[in-house]
């Protein structure tokens, strides 16, 4: 039968999940769940003096390794599969202590992960202030009657980490002055114009930008002046 055929040898004793209904060769107990070939014939795993070891199933390749290093003896787990005429690992069975082990050493790989995890989060959340910071500073040595909050706003927006923003491109990341002007343009253009109101109604982006591009260009030319008061505003601001 095919899916008895023999598996290519292998280091160690093997241990195959039949497809169909078998017993053991020697005490008769079945079906079997797990079974070894010895001489063709099946055997459970207590003829086989396997019993006492437990099975994990593939898909943690750390616990795997891990688990059969600290077990004095283990197997290998294989199943035929019809479609491909081949045997296929789907795990191993371990000494329940040394899968007790095993958990533990990766639990613990796992925790300095986790605090990793949290170094590097807060590494990159003072780097991100900093350059927050760095960014709104650019935005009022360029626009001096840029309000405050709105620099910092701008600033904050533009550069989220992942956000591909202007910010976060190799320009924004060395603080050009064509990148700062281009975020603080976008901002004036979504916060300062009925920009969104055109693209909403179907106007053609380009289109729509020619129509804002005087206010605009009227609210950057005044906060790199210094700006008279009220303007620059925020759509709805009175």
């Amino acid at each position: 039968m095919a899916m008895m055929a023999t598996p290519p040898p292998r280091t160690g004793p093997l241990v195959v999940q039949p497809l169909k209904r078998r017993h053991c060769g020697e005490c008769g107990v079945g079906p079997l769940s797990l079974l070894v070939l010895e001489g063709g014939a099946p055997r459970c795993l207590d003829c086989a003096d396997l019993g006492h070891l437990v099975f994990l199933a593939r898909g943690d390749t750390a616990l795997t390794r891990r688990s059969r290093e600290e077990s004095g003896l283990s197997a290998v787990v294989v199943r035929f599969n019809r479609r491909r005429s081949r045997y296929e690992r789907q795990g191993v069975l371990v000494e329940e202590a040394a899968l007790a082990r095993a958990e533990a050493r990766c639990l613990a790989d796992a925790e300095a992960r986790r605090r990793r995890r949290l170094r590097d989060a807060r590494r990159r959340a003072v780097e991100d202030v900093r350059f927050t910071d760095a960014f709104a500073r650019n935005i009022l040595r360029l626009f001096p009657g840029c309000p405050d909050d709105r620099a910092r706003a701008i600033a904050a927006h533009a550069s989220v980490r992942g956000s591909g923003r202007v910010g976060r491109s190799a320009a924004g990341r060395a603080l050009s002055e064509a990148a700062v002007v281009s975020a603080v343009r976008a901002a004036v253009r979504h916060t300062e114009t009925p920009y969104d109101e055109l693209l909403m109604d179907g106007v053609a982006r380009h289109e729509a930008r020619r129509r804002i591009a005087s206010a605009v260009d009227a609210t950057l030319a005044a906060w790199r002046e210094g700006g008279p008061a009220g303007v620059g505003k925020r759509k709805g601001e009175t």
